[in-house]
């Protein structure tokens, strides 16, 4: 029986173009919606853009644009990336959005309801990098540690605020409850540690007159929302809520991943808004590290980034998301390289899975044998494989590595046999059919992690009569 299923990435920020960093994120979520619809349910597949707050206005002012004007090529180059890395979102949000305007201020409207916001004169360190109020023990020479290269700002002023130190025992209570909320699980041991010390109150609006790029708070226009109470609203304004209530309750609560610099807002601040607004936690929330670049953490603000549209296309869409499944562990800083990518294509591309491939379909093809696979029976067999798959934490690295075993144990029988040195075309048969029926179940397996490839194998094993083809992933040099 098939159940609903819904994931969401966290949404970008359109003050420069995408990078390799948040190409890991999308794709991670990519595969398990491709898995979850493999395993026969239907899914939600959220993402876009966030487009308010500071860092985007200030921005905005340098190009002499309107900020909604600004983020529009932005945006579309985020959504861009479905077709670039064949990624299959159903959802793509804006948070200048009509409806998500108007279901960012009823979000508001259930927490002011209940008590959770009030004003207040306050004076605080503001990094624009992060949109985040900084405490000085947060802060490394009076800067953040994410954001060296960025003076911080100072606000003072008068400011909505909410009670985000009300949650401190509900949260404590979600986290002890669910020990898998949080995955990986010192992402869950850090983010108890810092409720466990205490939550202080956090703004929730700008002024306008000094800030106008935001959502506008509900009976006061002279103040915006602070970029975090709205944009996390996405979450479910994607699903139609308020309006759609049935969407809502058939689709949420969401898996939510993320990278490890949004562990607070995800697990303990999206948590303490959505208790306020009487509306169910998250279903969990998966916290991915960081890529860096030559030992350089990839960040747009300091231009070390690394283009996923040009990396895609000078290696292959399969071939990035191969290597950033695999080389980057899921939830552990991982290092960036052209190089090591290369070497990874042809040792375990080209010369495992593209060998294997070109040699058994040469082969049938050759001898011209007749198989009539059955691509339903492969598929079944994948879905099996897939049943227990977040039983590892979806590290996918290990379901990949299981897959790889299964292709050298089939490129190692074929040498053993050498069915090219044999005449006989039913001994040919006999050793080439089992290795093209694992062929095929490989492929099924492959289909969430490399699609594109794994699609093109199907269709050519599951042919009544297999044909060679083209080469899948011709050696780099």
């Amino acid at each position: 029986m098939s159940k609903n299923f819904y994931i969401t990435t966290t949404l970008p920020y359109t003050n420069s173009d995408p990078h390799i960093g948040f190409a890991a994120e999308i794709i991670k979520a990519d595969v398990i919606a491709r898995v979850e619809r493999l395993l026969g349910n239907v899914v939600v597949f959220n993402t876009g853009t966030d487009e308010h707050g500071l860092k985007i206005y200030q921005k905005a002012q340098e190009a002499g644009m309107e900020p909604r004007a600004y983020c529009d090529s932005y945006a579309e180059k985020f959504h861009s990336l479905r077709e670039a890395l064949n990624v299959s979102f159903t959802n793509f949000i804006r948070t200048s959005d009509d409806h998500h305007v108007m279901a960012a201020q009823e979000f508001w409207r259930l927490c002011e309801k209940n008590g959770d916001i009030y004003k207040k004169n306050y004076q605080v360190k503001y990094c624009v990098g992060c949109e985040m109020e900084k405490t000085e023990s947060e802060l490394v020479n009076n800067r953040c540690p994410l954001h060296p290269a960025k003076d911080l700002e100072v606000i003072d002023e008068e400011n909505y605020f909410f009670r985000f130190s009300k949650y401190q025992e509900a949260l404590l209570k979600l986290y002890e409850e669910r020990p898998d909320f949080v995955v990986p699980s010192n992402r869950l041991t850090e983010i108890k540690n810092f409720v466990a010390g205490g939550l202080q109150d956090f703004s929730v609006s700008r002024l306008a007159s000094k800030m106008p790029n935001g959502v506008p708070v509900p009976g006061d226009e002279s103040q915006v929302m602070y970029v975090w109470f709205d944009a996390l609203a996405n979450y479910i304004s994607t699903l139609g809520w308020p309006e759609d209530q049935k969407q809502f309750q058939d689709f949420w609560p969401a898996v939510q991943v993320c990278g490890k610099d949004n562990l607070r807002q995800q697990s303990a601040m999206w948590q303490a808004m959505l208790a306020s607004a009487g509306l169910p936690f998250s279903k969990q929330v998966l916290v991915f590290g960081f890529l860096s670049l030559n030992g350089q953490k990839i960040s747009k603000s300091t231009g070390n980034t690394v283009d996923p549209f040009i990396t895609a296309e000078k290696f292959g869409i399969d071939a990035v998301r191969y290597y950033l499944l695999t080389e980057i562990q899921m939830f552990e800083d991982g290092d960036f390289s052209e190089e090591r990518l290369v070497q990874k294509y042809n040792a375990d591309l080209a010369n495992g899975l593209g060998n294997l491939v070109a040699r058994v379909s040469n082969l049938l093809e050759k001898n011209n044998i007749s198989t009539k696979l059955d691509r339903h029976q492969a598929e079944m067999a994948a879905k099996d494989f897939f049943v227990d798959y977040s039983k590892d934490a979806y590290r996918f690295g290990v379901n990949l590595q299981a897959i790889w075993q299964l292709i050298a144990a089939n490129n190692e029988k074929l040498s053993a046999s050498a069915p090219w040195k044999m005449s006989d075309k039913k001994e040919i048969e006999n050793i080439l059919r089992p290795i093209a029926e694992s062929i095929l179940h490989i492929a099924c397996l492959l289909a969430p992690f490399l699609p594109d490839s794994a699609e093109k194998i199907i269709k050519q094993f599951s042919a009544e009569q297999v044909t060679k083809g083209e080469s899948l992933f011709p050696r780099l040099s």
